[in-house]
């Protein structure tokens, strides 16, 4: 066995003992830290890393770990497939590590998920072009994109996936399938469908490709109301927004509908951004409070476009994170009604802490978010002001009865 390899599993564990020091980010399902990230570097893996703040003795710790390495030994001595993969060990076992937390948003990602989670929060990643419901008993599709594979195979609203490429899905979690449908442009996935009203699942197979994805939407709806969906906080996110209120202001609005349904997150600071944008500057937009009593303040700053426009913002279970970062302080001071359902309660903030040599990231659980009122919404969520539902068969006749009644809230509170 590998003096190293040995090592560096141990210094794993006493990452996860210390992570509570780093700074955080945060996400719904998947964990984004603030612009940049947080970089950690793993002992004996870099000839340039400080492992001189053990968290146990060595003996202690060389004690804690016999009955793996006894597994370890087995596994190469005895398997009847050898070689085995040790980079694939390795990763499974900080999954386990992170797994016997208990905490659903500690986890690790391994290089491929990383590069695909990456990838969408610049704007861009490689896939089959379809926004998703990743909280149901299956898969679901919201809506192909304009012009995506996904469109052009004729998906629709409502379709769920039962399997991918033939591996039956059911029961496993909406993130993971997610996972198993991207892929590098060019190759083929074939996704087995249940829709409504077809008697039979059947198969369609769609070529992936690289999908370019704004994270803002917008235009003008009738009563000259502005609208604007912004489906993630992204790198580019404030700056698209900027834009968006640039043009929509040219044409006088007398109010915005502000969309964060199936907003699952995004980077801390692009939350505050887009805060900043719709709240008047120097308001607490969050806080952050860690297993110790201490909190850190997050306020807003100057320059915003949108901070007198009367709002009214939509949310649902899909809204999660920033985005509810967003929504519930906007909430707290009534700058704006809250229309839809409740949010999917994601309250609690995470370290993402890359690793040396392409291994991938870890995310952990570090502390806890309130909304400026203090409110602590993780499992919770927030209750919107104005509850209305949308159903499938709203999806399927192309209704949006959320969208119609926060216009007409929002045509009440103008006048």
């Amino acid at each position: 066995m590998s003096k190293t390899l040995r090592n560096v599993l141990i210094v794993i564990v006493s990452i996860v003992l210390l992570v509570g020091a780093f700074s955080a980010g945060m996400v719904s399902g998947w964990m984004f830290p603030l612009k940049g990230g947080t970089q950690f570097t793993i002992p004996g893996l870099s000839p340039t890393a400080d492992a001189s703040t053990p968290t146990a003795s060595s003996t202690d710790v060389e004690s804690l770990f016999k009955p793996f390495w006894k597994s370890w030994d087995i596994v190469h001595d005895e398997y009847y497939q050898q070689p085995v993969d040790d980079a694939k060990l390795m990763q499974g076992a900080i999954r386990g590590m992170l797994e016997a937390l208990g905490d659903e948003h500690t986890s690790y990602m391994d290089p491929d998920m990383l590069r695909q989670v990456n990838s969408q929060m610049e704007g861009g990643y490689e896939g089959i072009g379809a926004w998703v419901d990743t909280s149901g008993e299956f898969l679901t599709i919201i809506s192909p994109m304009p012009g995506s594979p996904a469109e052009k195979a004729g998906l629709k609203p409502g379709d769920e996936v039962h399997a991918v490429d033939g591996k039956d899905m059911t029961g496993m979690d909406g993130s993971l399938v997610l996972r198993q449908i991207l892929g590098p442009a060019g190759t083929d996935v074939t996704l087995t469908i249940v829709r409504k009203d077809t008697p039979e699942p059947f198969d369609v197979t769609i070529t992936r490709a690289k999908i370019e994805v704004p994270t803002v939407e917008s235009k003008m709806l009738d009563n000259n109301i502005g609208y604007i969906r912004i489906s993630t906080f992204g790198e580019t996110t404030d700056s698209e927004l900027k834009k968006a209120l640039t043009e929509l202001e040219k044409q006088n609005p007398v109010g915005l509908v502000l969309d964060l349904r199936y907003n699952g997150g995004g980077y801390l600071q692009t939350a505050v951004d887009v805060g900043s944008e719709f709240i008047e500057k120097n308001s607490v937009l969050l806080y952050e409070e860690y297993g110790n009593g201490e909190k850190n303040t997050f306020k807003t700053h100057s320059g915003g476009l949108a901070t007198e426009i009367p709002l009214v913002v939509l949310v649902n279970k899909g809204s999660a994170s920033a985005s509810e970062i967003l929504a519930g302080a906007i909430q707290d001071y009534g700058r704006g009604k809250l229309v839809g359902t409740v949010t999917y309660g994601k309250g609690s903030v995470q370290n993402w802490i890359t690793l040396d040599n392409d291994q991938g990231a870890i995310r952990v659980t570090v502390a806890h978010w309130l909304t400026p009122k203090e409110r602590q919404i993780n499992k919770v969520g927030l209750t919107p002001d104005v509850e209305v539902s949308l159903t499938d068969e709203d999806i399927q006749a192309n209704r949006d009865p959320q969208l119609d009644r926060a216009v007409e809230v929002l045509k009440e509170s103008i006048k």
